[in-house]
């Protein structure tokens, strides 16, 4: 007798843990990098200053020039100061990748000479 209650509380075990281990497997590959990715967006969002070029989230290119607590102003290339949420600002474009109208010409120059 006691060894038929043995088997049937080993079997519950046995059951749960491929569950156990699906839900180890999502936690590892699902939440863990999007934690991460919050943090490290959150981490972007305090460090803004002002000069920065940033995008938003709507595709809106621009230079902050004043910040708040939630809120901060973009210039746009065409002088334009458009105010938005700190959370709307998805990226930073940095230097190497932010078109310069110098740097445009002299590719092009180039381009000509070769």
């Amino acid at each position: 007798m006691n060894h038929i209650v043995l088997q049937a509380q080993s079997g519950g075990w046995s059951q749960m843990l491929p569950l156990i281990l699906i839900m180890a497997v999502f936690y590892v590959f699902m939440i863990m990098p999007q934690m991460r990715k919050q943090k490290k967006q959150r981490n972007f969002l305090s460090e803004i200053k002002k000069g920065d070029h940033v995008v938003t989230t709507g595709g809106m290119h621009g230079k902050v020039v004043s910040l708040q607590d939630q809120t901060l102003t973009l210039e746009t290339e065409s002088g334009n100061r458009i105010k938005f949420e700190k959370a709307a600002v998805s990226f930073e474009m940095t230097k190497s990748s932010y078109p310069d109208s110098n740097s445009g010409k002299a590719e092009k120059t180039e381009e000509q000479s070769a």
